[in-house]
């Protein structure tokens, strides 16, 4: 894995590197030319003293109080050693305390020229460099001749040109190194100025990679920093001049308001294509779940269709080979009638559970009375009961009063009791009977009998299923009384459930009260 480099070092190595290579051609140069190029302004301070005391000899003030403040000027400020006589050797002027030195140099230099260098030369003057032995040091000289004839002899070290040389070298090296040292701090303070958006956006990048929107750059994000505040605000402004400053900035400021663009339109299309995608997975699922309901259907309508209309074909057939007789046909068409007001029932129960599961049967919500709305049930139901030897027990109803839609809760409450009456065994009693919750009361229809298996209780509610298949055939039960049951609470936006008990099992169901 490569190591990621810090921005922020980068951009301080990047100053160092140009502050340090500043001061190396600097110093390089210095090394290199600064030597010559003293020597070169030293060539033409003499050249121009020359001229100045050839001026004043010209106009015989070379001897004059009046040239005493200029001829020590020269001398204290160029740093000249200067020695002026006449061709029979008398002294016109000179800056040095023991005359014969230079007297015995001037000689020698005008004897013997041609055995020193010569740096420049005039029509009137020469510049050699020399050295002298005895102290070790080298010289530049100016040997010329004066207008009333008179010799001149200037003289500088050397010495002192290359020291100053190096003192400017050094001086230079010292400067750099603080020159780089500043540069650090001053890369380090630029650098985090630069580097503290680019960071942020970085922040803001990779949560976006992980699909978080939540994140926004802040122009200048002078609240964690008041060192990165854009524009000239300040805290003692209100927060709108604040933010109106914050708004004018750099490229970086421009890109991080383009990241929240694109942020807010990420998450927007995002948040688009997730609800797409769960409307899609709903509509496929629902789809599938249509398309096996719409299998189960056919295949249970087949099943529950195909013996009835055997039984018709068959007792028809019957009817049409021993009709002749009247107590076959009516008996044979009895079975036919029967058999096809099976039919009927299950087709009319199939229609009225398909406009209830798809909508198309919206419950009418009235208040009524549903104690006398059970007591016509069990009433139209009492014969049915009376012969089966059933006891029905509804002493504990008192009058109440609820909301929903009377003729399919009237469908709810005879489906249950029609079940229970069939189910019923053992001691062949059915119990209906009230418990208040609330703002809710639940009515239950209980019969004594076989509890439902563990494993059917949350399948009862399933179209066409039969816990007793053979039982329930033996009625002319359809399978789909208690989904009736079902689709007509949901439908009302109530509960509905089965309870077993010891003795028997418990049908309930919900209806409001407010």
């Amino acid at each position: 894995m490569k190591k990621r480099r810090h921005l922020t070092v980068q951009i301080m190595l990047m100053i160092c590197i140009l502050a340090a290579a500043a001061v190396l051609v600097c110093w390089i140069i210095n090394s290199i030319f600064l030597e010559n190029y003293y020597v070169r302004q030293k060539l033409s301070t003499m050249v121009l003293d020359f001229e100045i005391m050839e001026n004043a000899s010209a106009e015989n003030l070379l001897q004059s109080e009046d040239f005493n403040a200029t001829f020590d000027f020269i001398c204290d400020n160029d740093n000249m050693t200067i020695l002026a006589i006449t061709p029979e050797g008398q002294l016109v002027r000179t800056s040095a305390a023991d005359m014969s030195v230079l007297q015995e140099e001037l000689y020698n230099l005008v004897r013997d020229v041609n055995q020193s260098e010569i740096v420049s030369e005039g029509w009137d003057y020469q510049i050699l460099s020399t050295q002298d032995t005895r102290l070790n040091s080298e010289y530049l000289v100016l040997v010329g001749e004066l207008p009333n004839g008179e010799l001149i002899l200037m003289r500088t070290a050397l010495e002192s040109i290359r020291e100053s040389a190096a003192l400017s070298n050094r001086l230079l090296l010292i400067v750099g190194l603080i020159t780089i040292g500043v540069s650090l701090f001053v890369g380090w303070l630029m650098a985090r100025r630069v580097t503290r958006p680019i960071l942020q956006l970085t922040g803001i990048s990779k949560q976006m990679v992980g699909l978080d929107f939540e994140a926004k750059y802040v122009h200048g994000d002078w609240r964690k920093d008041p060192n990165l505040r854009i524009g000239p605000s300040h805290r003692e402004k209100d927060s709108e001049a604040v933010e109106e400053t914050a708004v004018v900035g750099n490229e970086i400021d421009q890109l991080g308001e383009n990241m929240n663009h694109l942020s807010e339109t990420l998450e927007s299309t995002i948040s688009e294509l997730k609800s797409a995608n769960l409307s899609l997975t709903k509509d496929i699922e629902q789809k599938t779940q249509i398309d096996e309901m719409r299998k189960e259907f056919l295949s249970n309508v087949s099943h529950e269709l195909k013996t009835p209309l055997a039984l018709i074909q068959g007792y028809a057939e019957g009817l049409h080979e021993f009709g002749d007789d009247p107590e076959n046909r009516e008996y044979y068409c009895d079975v036919i009638v029967d058999e096809a007001g099976k039919m009927n029932g299950l087709v009319q129960q199939l229609l009225s559970l398909n406009q209830l599961e798809f909508g198309e049967d919206q419950a009418v919500m009235e208040r009524f009375d549903l104690t006398e709305l059970i007591l016509g049930v069990c009433g139209a139901s009492r014969i049915l009961m009376e012969k089966q030897g059933i006891t029905l027990d509804v002493s504990g109803l008192d009058s109440q009063y609820v909301w929903g839609d009377p003729f399919k809760v009237e469908s709810a409450i005879t489906n249950y009791l029609s079940n229970a009456i069939h189910y019923c065994s053992g001691e062949k009693r059915i119990r209906i009977f009230y418990t208040k919750q609330d703002d809710l009361l639940r009515v239950s229809v209980f019969n004594t009998g076989q509890p439902i298996p563990d494993e059917d209780l949350d399948q009862v509610w399933d179209k066409f299923y039969k816990v007793d298949k053979a039982r329930t055939r033996e009625y002319g039960g359809s399978g789909i009384g208690l989904s009736i049951v079902k689709a007509v609470m949901d439908s009302h936006g109530q509960e509905c459930g089965v309870i077993n008990h010891e003795d028997g099992v418990e049908f309930w169901l919900e209806l409001a009260t407010k």
